[in-house]
């Protein structure tokens, strides 16, 4: 009987150190399962597929920049980052059980570099329920990101912020008879009464404007409007294939507004559809410009990019900043990495990042107020 309990005291002894080392790699490790020893772990829900995937895929090939560069160099903490990216084709529910498998199943540490207002939205419960974070989503509209405050953290300024530079420099020009021609969505219908807001502030009134499908259905009608109405300038928030199609009609019809694209214009799309007929276009862009010469986060970011084979332009670019925003984020939390640390790091930061200022303290959930206009050159390039 003797024996039995010592034997029987050997083993919960044996069991009690094994406990205290399993507490203390765990301690090493941090108290989130994505974060082992060796790897801390990412997420991203995207549309990663189809003609709106090409700018997620060069925002992802952008931030995988900063992660691929972060791990040549000894990663965060010893740690590699590891980003897993799941296609949700800009279909919420889709989005919806991609935030599931990436937070209750992977158990990432964070998300990066969502795509859409009504994806984000979707996921956001689930984000909050566990303390994820998710940064630098783009595409997203001011009414989500407000509903999102305390999970999301951008890194482009708002399209409010975006109209109101666009507003004043127009007003500047003497300019006062502007259109506006929106995506005919529940998006475009907000963006177009921010647009009332910011012209009702400088007590001018919308000129014209009209609604076209993501598809470009109604570009006709649009161009018909704009031909009638004959606004100095047109303000355009769609794509750079609806885009071209409104700009080709209204030219074809005789008449010749200056074009303005809102950062959601693809100019390089805008250009290659219209080729020859092509006679400029002005787009506010949100991130700064990635052909600086003289920048040094520009300069890398390009030489990070040529290595890796990645194209240089402003979606790519924005990933890339993203990516820097994380990964700072990362290393100001420390060791004991945790979804609730990650979020106070995030909260305290203020910092500069290829001239932009990026700030989140004092409850700001959008970190930038970075605005400035671009010109298209006719072979798709932009200028400043």
């Amino acid at each position: 009987m003797k024996s039995m309990l010592d034997r029987r005291g050997f083993l919960a002894a044996v069991g009690g150190a094994a406990a205290c080392v399993a507490g203390g790699v765990r301690a090493q490790q941090g108290t989130d399962p994505s974060v082992s020893r060796t790897e801390i772990l990412l997420g991203q829900s995207a549309v990663l597929s189809g003609q709106l995937g090409d700018a997620a895929l060069a925002v992802q090939a952008g931030a995988r920049l900063v992660i691929d560069d972060a791990n040549a160099n000894g990663g965060v903490a010893g740690r590699a980052l590891r980003l897993v990216s799941l296609d949700d084709e800009l279909n919420p529910e889709k989005a919806l059980a991609n935030y599931r498998s990436l937070v209750l199943e992977q158990k990432v540490l964070a998300c990066v570099c969502g795509t859409g207002a009504a994806p984000t939205m979707a996921g956001a419960g689930v984000l909050r329920e566990n303390g994820v974070p998710l940064i630098g989503a783009s595409a997203v509209t001011d009414s989500v990101r407000d509903k999102t405050r305390g999970v999301a953290y951008y890194v482009r300024a708002s399209s409010l912020r975006e109209l109101e530079a666009l507003v004043q420099h127009l007003t500047t020009l003497g300019m006062s008879r502007i259109a506006f021609i929106h995506l005919a969505t529940a998006g475009g219908e907000e963006i177009k009464a921010q647009m009332q807001q910011v012209l009702a502030a400088q007590k001018l009134q919308l000129h014209a404007s009209a609604g076209v499908g993501p598809d470009g259905a109604g570009a006709q009608q649009a161009a018909q409007l704009l031909a009638t109405s004959q606004p100095q300038a047109v303000v355009l928030f769609m794509s750079g294939a609806a885009a071209g199609a409104v700009m080709k009609a209204t030219w074809q019809l005789g008449a010749a507004p200056t074009f303005y694209g809102m950062s959601i214009v693809s100019g390089e799309t805008a250009a290659r559809m219209l080729g020859a007929q092509f006679r400029g276009l002005a787009v506010a862009q949100v991130t700064p410009y990635p052909w600086d010469g003289a920048d040094p986060d520009a300069i890398r970011f390009r030489r990070l990019a040529q290595a890796a084979n990645v194209p240089v332009n402003y979606h790519s670019y924005e990933g890339y900043l993203a990516g820097r925003v994380t990964v700072d984020a990362l290393q100001r939390t420390g060791r004991e990495l945790t979804r609730e640390r990650l979020h106070a790091s995030l909260r305290g930061m203020k910092t500069r990042v290829a001239g932009m200022d990026i700030d989140f303290t004092n409850n700001h959930h959008t970190g930038s107020r970075f605005v400035e206009l671009v010109q298209v050159r006719p072979d798709g390039r932009y200028v400043r």
